[in-house]
């Protein structure tokens, strides 16, 4: 970083850093300061024998002796600040308990600082960083704004923008001296969208979006929030504020239709109502996604703007003399920097300008002007039809883009100095160089200058703030690997003397057809004469003479809601109302009983100064205010939260766009019984609450009516309960292209208001569904993992199976006896236990297991000595078993090839459904298999199921061939369950 400390000031401040590139960070940093303007430097000590880095450094804007440096110690944990009041010529360490993001000097008082942390906290200083004070949490990050002086009645007043707790964004405000949660004020009622706040001059702006609708707002002197009125279908997609000087705001709006380009409109003196401009203005992103729009004020004079349009993809250079309300296209020089003809006519040809703005801030962009150089502007581009990205020669004009002159066949960075009496030009290179150019006749002639004897790679011009001196610095390296070079140049020798008035001569502003009338004025400029060689020096004024022009038509633009047809020279002064908005309509808040003022098509330039003449500003006409419908009604929840719990407090507000308020009827319904009529609902802002005791969806309706017409809003609110757990039930095996079902059992269950997202083996797209249960095949063998995830409201849970595919497999019904179904409570802890004692006895020996089923040879006891017999099902007689019954259960075993069958089974259950299947509500919770009780482990019960001593003594163990496994059914009740080994 190189900075000049301020006007009328020799100091220079630079700022070195270490960059480690395998560590990414800055490792050590040096501090440098000059008082004489460049001529030598002194390495700064901060903290002799400590690390210091300096991650940057502030200058107070109204005091530049006030410095603040933020510092990081190597050694120490917290950050630092090193605090200067004499220009950096002496700092005084000063610990904060945070890090610092950036910091913001108060516009007029200079020890007021604001500091935002990287915690995305704010913090506020009173005595230029000794003592900080939290102001809020949860602030967004380049969008706090000190108070505007001449604006806000409290100049320690901030504007913010924070989020609530909910997870929205607010805009807020509070004093510094006494800010806490309950003295933030909420100039905005609703949320906004984020990063969107802007404070600028006399207008505050942001955008808030709501079911898919974004809408811009603006407030004008901090009055109420309103609507900011565009064409009707620009519907746009985005908003760039480009100005807002001379109480106007110019907007860039990216309309529905369009991708590389913006759409100019500038506004009433309210920022309220806008008008169009400049259509296909051409855009390019950034990096960061930041946006950059191909418009430039022209410093120095008034109403003077570059923008380049992009039509049929031809980009084109435009300038405007009075604030867009005429473009024309850059008159082409006749001849080149040699002096041949150009051969470039329009209209087939003319200039256009690259307008991009530079990455370093220490070189110019591609085009040049200053405030303290009027009239005088350069840049890069080329002749032709059409812009040409990689043609950048230099061009210049010293009236203002009257008439324009070539002066090098390759782009230039620029730096003015002395009120534009010498320009300096250093070529735009990746090359080292020792060489720069400069001219003293606004570019009618130039000289070289070796600025060093080595050549350096250059970073960047600097010179002091105004540039209305004669002293200036290059600064670069030598190599990549070397510190860095500072070269100052001094062309204060060059000049023997002060200019006086006759080393002067004047220029007077004309636009492109000549006309001297701009803006309502004729406006004079004086310049040195180029055979004057003096220091025009800090009291020079360029401004010589204004007289004020007699108004003409071409002073007016037809208002907004009207549009000037150009078909015509006859036609060209009449406007017409266009389909955007009614002009004569009242506006929003116009009330029954009151008057409002319309305007009848035509109102003169902002900032047009003329008098007299023809006056198309026709007195505005007194109209009453009719009675309105309502219409843009809308119902929201406070947060936008539309899934709430039972028993939470909802907040319902109600808004109104347009139509008449006090005469309104609002008639609610919230959908669970509660009816009611209001009176001024959405006149005094305050929400209905309301709690819902029973999960659903509610729908929510307001109808507004008066006797001029009604309108309605309706929202649908869910109620549903946090879901508390999520069990995946699945068959563990299944056959190559077998139909299988995956069912999501829920606790507590959510009918209708539950999504579920499926993944089936490697997929990333899931299945989406409102039912608990889908179908799906599996095409080849091997295990596949299956994954649910349930979505209610803000509650998601996740689980998820293996399923095993194998070629063939079969299927052995197993039936119980009657005494079963008796003791069973229907937990699955239960089932688990059943699985568990009939796996145990099974897998003594697989290969009689169906000859000792057939015999009816399995056997257990359940509690009171109950015996239950286990037999083979007969598929086709559902009824013929032991004790009878209906249903029946469905245990799985699979056998990995090769290995011994032992192990425990695992219960998967559903219930029957037609056709498909539901989910049966217990949930099954996985953990160890176990031998468990139905009851609770604290209660400390006995088992209920014996089984293990009384399995048939010749059955041995016996391992399983080749691409076979056996599948078990169990019958009882109406439970479908599956056990797997």
């Amino acid at each position: 970083m190189v900075h000049w400390t301020g006007e009328n000031s020799s100091v220079i401040l630079i700022l070195t850093k270490y960059y480690h590139a395998d560590m990414g960070k800055v490792l050590e940093s040096s501090l440098w300061r000059s008082s004489d303007f460049g001529t030598t430097y002194t390495k700064l000590t901060l903290q002799p024998g400590v690390t210091t880095v300096i991650d940057n450094f502030y200058i107070c804007p109204t005091n530049k002796r006030k410095i603040i440096l933020v510092s990081s110690s190597l050694s120490d944990r917290d950050q630092s600040l090193f605090l200067s009041t004499d220009e950096g010529a002496t700092f005084q360490k000063q610990l904060i308990p945070f890090s610092v993001e950036t910091l913001i000097f108060h516009p007029k008082e200079e020890d007021k600082v604001l500091a935002y942390s990287k915690e995305s906290k704010l913090y506020v200083t009173s005595d230029l960083g000794k003592k900080w004070t939290l102001l809020q949490e949860r602030v967004t990050k380049d969008h706090v704004f000190w108070a505007v002086s001449g604006v806000d009645a409290d100049t320690d007043l901030v504007h913010m923008e924070a989020q609530d707790l909910g997870g929205g964004f607010r805009y807020v405000t509070c004093h510094i001296h006494n800010c806490s949660d309950k003295t933030l004020a909420a100039p905005f009622a609703g949320p906004v969208d984020r990063s969107s706040l802007t404070v600028q001059d006399d207008y505050i702006f942001f955008k808030a979006t709501s079911t898919n609708r974004t809408k811009y707002y603006v407030s004008y002197r901090r009055s109420e929030f309103v609507l900011m009125k565009l064409p009707k279908y620009a519907l746009p997609k985005d908003l760039q504020i480009i100005s807002t000087d001379e109480n106007q705001v110019l907007v860039a709006v990216q309309e529905w239709h369009q991708t590389d380009t913006y759409t100019l409109y500038q506004s009433d003196p309210r920022g309220e109502r806008y008008s169009l401009v400049l259509e296909a203005v051409r855009s390019s992103r950034q990096a960061g996604e930041s946006v950059v729009i191909d418009i430039l004020e022209v410093r120095g004079v008034k109403g003077v703007f570059l923008a380049n349009q992009k039509v049929d993809g031809k980009v084109v250079t435009l300038i405007t003399y009075n604030k867009g309300r005429d473009w024309d296209r850059l008159r082409p020089p006749s001849t080149d920097m040699n002096g041949k003809p150009t051969n470039c006519e329009p209209p087939d040809c003319h200039l256009h300008l690259h307008l991009r703005w530079a990455d370093n801030p220490y070189v110019s962009g591609t085009v040049h002007t200053k405030d303290t150089a009027p009239g005088l502007i350069m840049g890069a581009g080329n002749l032709g039809s059409q812009l040409v990205e990689y043609k950048e020669e230099m061009y210049i004009t010293s009236d203002c883009g009257h008439s324009w002159r070539q002066v090098f066949e390759e782009e230039h960075h620029i730096l003015y100095l002395d009120h534009g009496g010498v320009i300096v030009a250093i070529k735009d290179t990746s090359i080292p160089l020792k060489i720069l150019k400069f001219s003293v006749d606004e570019g009618l002639t130039w000289s070289t200058h070796n600025f060093t004897s080595t050549s350096v790679f250059v970073d960047g011009l600097l010179s002091e703030p105004g540039d209305e001196t004669l002293v200036m610095t290059v600064f670069g390296h030598i190599s990549f690997r070397s510190d860095w070079e500072l070269v100052k140049v001094d062309f204060r020798p060059s000049f023997s003397r002060p200019c006086s008035e006759e080393d002067y001569s004047s220029w007077d502003l004309a636009n492109l057809q000549g006309d001297r009338c701009i803006m309502g004025q004729q406006r004079s400029f004086r310049k040195r004469k180029p055979s004057s060689w003096c220091i025009k020096g800090r009291a020079f004024t360029s401004a010589l003479a204004s007289r004020v022009c007699a108004c003409r038509p071409s002073d007016f633009l037809c208002d907004y809601g009207f549009e000037r047809s150009p078909s015509s020279d006859s036609e060209a002064n009449k406007c017409f109302a266009n389909f955007w908005f009614n002009p004569l309509a009242p506006p929003d808040d116009c009330v029954l009983g009151q008057t409002y003022t319309s305007s009848l098509g035509y109102r003169k330039v902002v900032s047009n100064t003329c008098e007299g003449g023809v006056d198309l500003q026709q007195s505005p006409t007194p109209l009453q205010c009719p009675l309105t419908p309502p219409r843009g009604l809308q119902v929201r929840v406070r947060g936008q939260a539309v899934a709430v719990r039972p028993g939470e407090d909802v907040l319902f507000e109600v808004r109104q766009e347009q139509g008449d308020v006090l005469t309104t009827k609002y008639q609610v319904d919230l959908g669970d019984g509660f009816k009611a009529m209001y009176m001024n609902l959405t006149l005094t802002g305050e929400p209905i609450r309301h709690r819902y005791e029973s999960p659903g969806i509610y729908r929510v309706s307001v109808r507004a009516e008066n006797t001029a017409g009604h309108d309605e809003a309706v929202l649908f609110v869910q109620v549903n309960s946090p879901l508390q757990a999520l069990y995946l039930e699945v068959v563990p095996v299944v056959g190559i292209n077998q139909e299988v079902n995956l069912t999501a059992v829920l606790l507590p269950p959510n009918p209708n208001l539950t999504v579920f997202y499926w993944w089936i083996g490697h997929s990333l797209q899931p299945l989406l569904s409102l039912d608990n249960s889908v179908a799906t095949r599996f095409a080849d063998t091997g295990d596949v993992r299956v994954t649910v995830q349930a979505a209610c409201g803000n509650s998601v849970l996740q689980d998820s199976r293996v399923v095993r595919v194998l070629d063939q497999f079969q299927v052995v019904p197993l039936q119980f006896s009657r005494a079963l179904d008796a003791h069973n409570p229907n937990t699955p802890e239960w089932r688990e236990d059943v699985g568990l004692v009939v796996t145990r006895l099974l897998s003594k020996r697989l290969m009689a297991i169906q000859q000792v089923l057939n015999a009816q040879k399995i056997s257990f006891l359940l509690r009171g000595g109950v015996r239950v017999l286990v037999a083979v099902r007969d598929m086709d007689t559902d009824s013929q078993r032991p004790g009878g019954g209906s249903g029946y259960w469905a245990v799985a075993v699979l056998f990995v090839i090769g290995l011994f069958a032992v192990g425990a089974f695992i219960l998967y259950k559903f219930k029957r459904k037609r056709p498909g299947r539901t989910v049966y509500a217990q949930m099954h919770n996985e953990k160890e298999q176990e031998m468990t009780s139905p009851v609770s482990h604290s209660q400390g019960a006995q088992s209920p199921i014996q089984g293990e001593g009384f399995i048939d003594g010749d059955l041995d163990s016996q391992t399983l061939g080749n691409h076979s496994g056996v599948v078990l059914s169990i019958n009882s009740r109406e439970m479908h369950s599956y056990l797997v080994s």
